[in-house]
């Protein structure tokens, strides 16, 4: 059974292992991204770990998915945000074909979350699928019939950057804005407050955690009306470590985008939970491989 590196570069963590033709797990682990030392220290780390393995056994491809905006035909990052100097321009297809003598593939970590829940998670059977990451900021993809729309530029669904109320969707609207928000009003640091910490203290009655959490609700539902009367997804994915809270959230959110769209949007759009969490990223990863490759095979035979 072939069997394939899959590598999932965030800003905090890298998650990898080895992942079989069937699209099962095989292994996994995890090490520091130590973001700050940039692009040159990530590009190495991506090349220890293929080594790790590929001494080990047969490895058959490599399967990345980054942050960053990502050149999918060069494999390349081609722009990223200051949390990773220096990453515009890292050329891990180029760089590790050559290392290893096998097939490359590279894509952008929220298409490669969007991916995995299209394919085997929660949008499984959507034409038409809009995937939203909440986190330090706010992802997006578009999914249509299974294939990420990548846009002219490969820039579509930088939804983060959407402007509201004199800001953007991120700024307003992503979870480290919910724990910042809520140290100011707590009048306490920062560090001492995270995402469970805030839900717990909503459910407990805690008036300033309900409230501010409330108030990204109805932030993420106006922005995801925005994003819905555009693209008219059959079904809308919710993802990233805040989203966990599924069962404080859903109902929430599903009333604040109801409060944006005309019923004749809001009737067909189904808003949902991401499934995969902590491994859609080398998921996506492995699936975008598979489908890049799959093209090569067909361009081929043309």
């Amino acid at each position: 059974m072939k069997k394939y590196v899959s590598i999932d570069i965030g800003g905090t963590a890298i998650k990898y292992g080895v992942i079989d033709e069937s699209g099962h797990i095989c292994t996994k682990r995890e090490k520091k991204t130590e973001a700050w030392k940039g692009g040159p220290s990530i590009l190495g780390k991506a090349s220890d770990i293929v080594g790790e393995f590929v001494n080990q056994e047969e490895m058959d491809g490599i399967c990345i998915s980054t942050a960053g905006m990502v050149d999918t035909k060069k494999g390349e990052i081609f722009h990223a945000a200051p949390l990773i100097p220096d990453y515009a321009g890292t050329r891990f297809k180029e760089v590790l074909e050559e290392r290893f003598g096998i097939p490359c593939e590279v894509e952008n970590d929220v298409n490669c979350a969007g991916l995995a829940e299209s394919v085997s998670g929660a949008a499984v059977g959507s034409r038409s699928t809009l995937m939203l990451t909440i986190g330090t900021g706010i992802g997006g993809c578009i999914i249509l019939d299974g294939k990420v729309y990548h846009g002219f530029s490969n820039s579509a669904c930088e939804v983060g950057y959407m402007h509201m109320w004199g800001s953007d969707f991120q700024t307003l609207g992503a979870a480290s804005i919910l724990t910042k928000k809520v140290a100011d009003r707590k009048g306490e640091p920062v560090e001492h407050w995270n995402g469970y910490r805030i839900f717990e203290g909503a459910e407990k009655g805690d008036e300033v955690c309900a409230g501010a959490i409330d108030e990204m609700v109805d932030i993420l539902g106006m922005g995801i009306a925005n994003i819905c009367y555009v693209l008219n997804p059959q079904t809308v994915v919710l993802g990233g470590g805040i989203m966990a809270q599924e069962d404080y959230l859903k109902e929430k959110i599903e009333a604040a985008a109801a409060r944006y769209l005309i019923p004749s949007v809001a009737d067909h759009t189904t808003i949902c939970f991401a499934k995969h969490r902590n491994e859609a990223g080398m998921l996506g990863a492995f699936y975008h491989f598979r489908g890049k490759q799959s093209e090569k095979v067909q361009k081929v035979g043309d």
